[in-house]
């Protein structure tokens, strides 16, 4: 399986903007939560999938891939490693460009059926880490603060 550069990762965060998200939990504490309201404040259009809600930030919720109407690029699933396989699967009936696993999901048949479809995979990152270490919003908080220091300040 061949392994994206950073310069891939950069590629995918310019290129795409329609990223469905597999497993966003209405949840505010939960990382997916937190990973699409990021994304939603850089501009990027979310679609939340996961079977359990109606509707997720404001934004109706669709219980897989296949119900969505709008073009997909990129699928990014927090989902467990187990649960990758159907979701690829789906990534390339619809014609997604990106399958993206979220840090901790590991799934490399899956990965590598992905490729074999024509799919790019990023594995094992985390679609706003990523967009944060490419774009200068990386912080304690997710946010670009615009202040240049080591030195963590308490409010």
């Amino acid at each position: 399986m061949l392994v994206p550069t950073a310069y891939d990762r950069l590629r995918i965060l310019t290129k795409y903007h329609n990223i469905a998200m597999v497993g966003l939990s209405a949840n505010q504490y939960r990382p997916s939560h937190f990973a699409a309201i990021y994304m939603l404040s850089e501009g990027y259009n979310i679609i939340p999938v996961n079977p359990a809600y109606p509707e997720i930030l404001g934004r109706k919720c669709y219980p897989s891939l296949r119900d969505v109407p709008e073009k997909i690029e990129v699928v990014d699933i927090f989902r467990n490693s187990a649960d990758v396989p159907p979701i690829v699967d789906e990534a390339i009936e619809i014609g997604a460009k990106v399958v993206w696993m979220q840090l901790g999901v590991i799934n490399e048949a899956a990965a590598l059926k992905a490729q074999e479809a024509g799919l790019e995979v990023v594995m094992d990152r985390c679609v706003k880490i990523e967009h944060a270490r490419f774009f200068g919003g990386l912080n304690l908080i997710g946010l670009n603060t615009g202040v240049i220091t080591s030195r963590r300040r308490i409010i």
